[in-house]
This record gives structure tokens, C-alpha cells and sequence, in this order.
């Protein structure tokens, strides 16, 4: 199994270190547009060896899609354009995006469609670039297959079995239920840490006070803020309608919160609290 990844950083990366060391790729193939992030790649080992956009997808059997949202759902189709061109219906392309929806459509009646696997694995940091990759980040996490009818049953099986190798669980669902579901738990969480750290650099002119005074409840609460703007425009930019939906739930708490403190209402205050503290019996 030769294993191409388009995209070297956290994601891309991690997965090329833990594919080889985990015995599901026999070589793993890169591809990085970014000079500076393909000589990190190629210095610290992430992969086998560099290759070209066509010669990465002529040699692999797999080739993953580690690139933000935006470009992806330029290249997708650009890939399955090659798998036409070579004639080969054994070659498999998958992405690693948190959005679903865009990528269906610009496939949908592509004649190779049942050759992509839409794949969202649920798992990363703050960090990005190739420097970020680390062995053993997908342990234990959600991955999520989207519309997998749409895809040759043998390639998702060989899919299924890449996570498998990455010790995820899969969970299956269609692309736009998909988007409901991370827009709630992913991309409202990172609107919110990019919202409080303005909030802070705005109000607090003094950074060593920063510093100084961020407990550990600010620092978990704004480390999203330091994701990749790269990464997350697109992302917040395709699941535009979803995330507006979310994010005027989440004024109307925040409202809440803000009529229950302003009149000193402390009972009100405390109800919204122990109304949140059941968030316990899914989180732990």
C-alpha cells in the first residue's frame, strides 16, 4: 500500500507517522506546496520520501487530502479528473476536511465519485504546520464517513481500515448532517475563543497582565484562538447557514447570562449554571 499525503501539516502529517509506524502504508508519498513546510517535512522524516502533485497521485493507492477546505474542494476534482485519465478504478481519494457539504456537491456527478471517501477525523490541536505532527493524536477518537453509499464498498472497507490502523472509532453519517453536528461541537467553539481573545487583546493593552493573570480556565478556553486562520476561514465561510444558526443560539444564552447578572439576579444565575452543569453526564 502506497499511501500519498497532500498536505503535511498537523493532520497530514500525524497521520503519515502513525500510517507507516502502524504497518497500514508501505510507503507513504508527500506533497507540500510550502517550500519551507516541505523541507521541515522532509528533515524531520514525516514521510517517505517528497513527490510532485501528479507523480504523488500516479504512484499511490491512496491519497489523502490534508489541505484546508478551500483548496480541497478545488482538488478533488481535479484528482478524480487523473483517476479518469489513468483508467485505474482501484485508486482511492480521500479528505480529511470539517466541513462536507461543498466537497459533495463539486463530485457529485463526477463518472470516478465512487472513488472518494469522505472522511472527517475528529482530532488535532491549535498548532499547525508540519512541526505540529505527532505520533499517536488520533488514538482514541471520532472519525466520522460521510455519504459512504456514494463510494465503492471495497474502498470504504480499505478506508475503514486506515482508521482502524489509527485506533478511531467511525461514525457514519450523511455530508450535511455532518456540518449541523461539527457546527455545534467544533467550529461555535473556536468562533467563541477568537471572540474572547479580541475581547482581552481589546481590553487589555498590558500584555505581561496577560500573562501574568490568565488562569488555567483562560488559557483552555482561548487556545483554539491560536488555530490557523488558513485553516478556518474556509471552514467558517462554507458552513455559513449552520454556524449562523448556532452561533444566535448561543447570543441568546449569552443574553441570558447578561439579563440574570445586570439585575442581580442570583437565583436566575445559578439556574442557567446547574442548567450547563449537565453537559457532565456526556463530558467527563
Amino acid at each position: 500500500m502506497k499511501v500519498g499525503i497532500i498536505g503535511l501539516g498537523l493532520i497530514g502529517g500525524s497521520m503519515a507517522v502513525d500510517l507507516k509506524r502502524k504497518g497500514f502504508a508501505d510507503e507513504v508519498i508527500g506533497v507540500e506546496a510550502e517550500p519551507v513546510n516541505a523541507a521541515a517535512a522532509e528533515k524531520i522524516g514525516l514521510v517517505d520520501r517528497m513527490a510532485g502533485l501528479d507523480q504523488c497521485i500516479g504512484e499511490s493507492d491512496l491519497i489523502v487530502l490534508a489541505v484546508p477546505v478551500g483548496a480541497a474542494v478545488k482538488m478533488l476534482p481535479e484528482v478524480l479528473d487523473r483517476f479518469a485519465e489513468a483508467g485505474d478504478e482501484g485508486k482511492i481519494v480521500i479528505d480529511v476536511c470539517s466541513t462536507k457539504e461543498h466537497l459533495a456537491r463539486s463530485v457529485r456527478y463526477h463518472p470516478q465519485r465512487r472513488q472518494y471517501v469522505a472522511s472527517h477525523p475528529m482530532a488535532g490541536t491549535e498548532y499547525s504546520g508540519p512541526w505540529a505532527a505527532m505520533p499517536g493524536l488520533f488514538d482514541g477518537h471520532a472519525c466520522i464517513i460521510c455519504d459512504a453509499e456514494e463510494s465503492y464498498p471495497k474502498a470504504v472497507r480499505t478506508v475503514e481500515s486506515l482508521y482502524e490502523a489509527l485506533n478511531m472509532r467511525t461514525i457514519y453519517m450523511n455530508s450535511s448532517n455532518h456540518d449541523v453536528h461539527t457546527a455545534y461541537v467544533s467550529h461555535i467553539s473556536h468562533v467563541t475563543s477568537f471572540a474572547l481573545a479580541l475581547t482581552v487583546l481589546d481590553k487589555e493593552r498590558d500584555e505581561k497582565h496577560i500573562f501574568d493573570l490568565a488562569s488555567g480556565g483562560f488559557s483552555s478556553t482561548v487556545r483554539l484562538a491560536k488555530s490557523s486562520p488558513d485553516m478556518w476561514t474556509p471552514i467558517l465561510s462554507q458552513n455559513r447557514d449552520n454556524l449562523l444558526h448556532v452561533m444566535d443560539t448561543y447570543i441568546e444564552k449569552m443574553q441570558a447570562f447578561r439579563k440574570a447578572i445586570d439585575e442581580g439576579d442570583e437565583a436566575a444565575v445559578r439556574s442557567l449554571i446547574e442548567e450547563a452543569n449537565k453537559i457532565r453526564r456526556i463530558i467527563r
